[in-house]
């Protein structure tokens, strides 16, 4: 049997936070940052530093992004291509497709439109695309067979996106928890 991995996530999940919890577990950065250069989306880096929180030690991955690189607003099917034509793994290209063909479908449920309408623009950055991919790539590089994780806390509020002020968290990230433990930290901010 692989390996089961656990995500014990008492202060939420980002890109950065799970890219850095998979080198800590044992992903080469340089392994990593290798194959993430397959995909054809340029402009990016991949930096790795250690950080403390509280009495804990932890590596935090940060994306970086050009200023001079491209701010595209990308569709599903622009980022299934890059997905498709990148030569990553095929359970790599297929786990990341269904996670933005997930994302894409909870986005389209709540502005009322279908997965083909749906544009990116968080989600559909550089680093949004790189992280995704790179999570996915981490777990296929661990061996991982399965992964758990704990139920996620939720802060509250509101922000202002692209479509105006919405609550926290927002709609498409409620429909994406639907059926998964949650709480509710009491916490008014992302």
């Amino acid at each position: 049997m692989g390996r089961v991995i656990y995500f014990d996530c008492p202060s939420g999940a980002s890109g950065d936070m799970i890219l850095g919890a998979l080198v800590d577990a044992g992903v080469d950065i340089e392994a990593l940052r290798g194959e993430l250069g397959k995909l054809d989306v340029p402009g990016w880096t991949l930096g790795a530093r250690e950080v403390r929180r509280g009495a804990f030690r932890a590596t935090k991955i940060d994306v970086g992004v050009d200023r001079d690189a491209p701010r595209a607003q990308r569709h599903l099917g622009d980022i299934v291509g890059i997905l498709g034509a990148s030569g990553l793994a095929p359970p790599v290209v297929a786990m990341a497709t269904r996670i933005f063909t997930r994302l894409a479908e909870a986005e389209a449920r709540v502005h009322g439109s279908t997965v083909d309408e749906v544009h990116f623009h968080e989600v559909g950055a550089i680093d949004a695309i790189v992280d995704v991919t790179g999570a996915v790539l981490g777990l296929h590089l661990l061996g991982a067979e399965a992964v758990h994780v704990s139920p996620l806390p939720l802060g509250g509020g509101f922000v202002d996106g692209a479509h105006g002020r919405i609550p926290l968290p927002g709609p498409g990230t409620v429909e994406l928890l639907r059926g998964f433990p949650v709480v509710d930290t009491g916490v008014r901010a992302e």
